[in-house]
């Protein structure tokens, strides 16, 4: 384990029960109060993103807004928030995916995006993959290419990246921590 992910590790969590009993809750807040280790998160995630060649972040809600906004700072790059649906106003190109019990919509202003633009979507965690399949989709509907995934943490035991990989067509997933 490197110095990286002994310090996130760390600062994360882990809330028994929540939001139902059963489910073992990785809360970051702890993570996002700490300076060193939110500065440290902030580095490793625009790396990635200099390494990508992305030329803007998408950060997915909610916590995505959290991660990315700042990884878009640093790196130099513009960012864009993918909502859930009716959170934006004026115009919108949707995409509608499905969860364990029903289906949910995301909305992205699709004049923020263009043909040239490549695009590292960012959010907290991967679980199942299908709102980071939604986005996958929804960026490539908008016009643009998707660069690549990156999330703090991967819960491996859900196979989110097994789904995702098909999806993004040979751009990398990179997660920071894997649990």
């Amino acid at each position: 384990m490197t110095g990286i992910e002994e310090l996130l590790l760390s600062r994360i969590r882990d809330v028994a029960d929540y939001p139902e009993p059963g489910v073992m809750f990785k809360d970051i807040t702890p993570l996002l109060a700490d300076p060193a280790a939110f500065t440290a998160l902030t580095d490793a995630l625009a790396a990635i993103a200099a390494s990508t060649g992305a030329t803007k972040v998408v950060g997915l809600e909610a916590r995505g807004f959290i991660l990315g906004a700042p990884v878009a700072v640093r790196a130099g790059l513009g960012f864009i928030p993918v909502r859930k649906a009716g959170k934006l106003p004026g115009a919108t190109l949707s995409q509608a995916y499905d969860l364990e019990y029903g289906s949910a919509e995301i909305e992205v202003h699709a004049e923020d995006l263009s043909a040239d633009d490549r695009i590292l979507i960012v959010d907290d965690v991967l679980a199942t993959g299908g709102t980071a399949e939604a986005s996958i989709e929804l960026i490539r509907r908008a016009g643009a290419e998707v660069a690549g995934l990156a999330v703090l943490m991967e819960l491996g035991f859900l196979s989110g990246r097994a789904r995702l990989e098909p999806a993004l067509r040979g751009a990398p997933l990179e997660a920071l921590l894997v649990v």
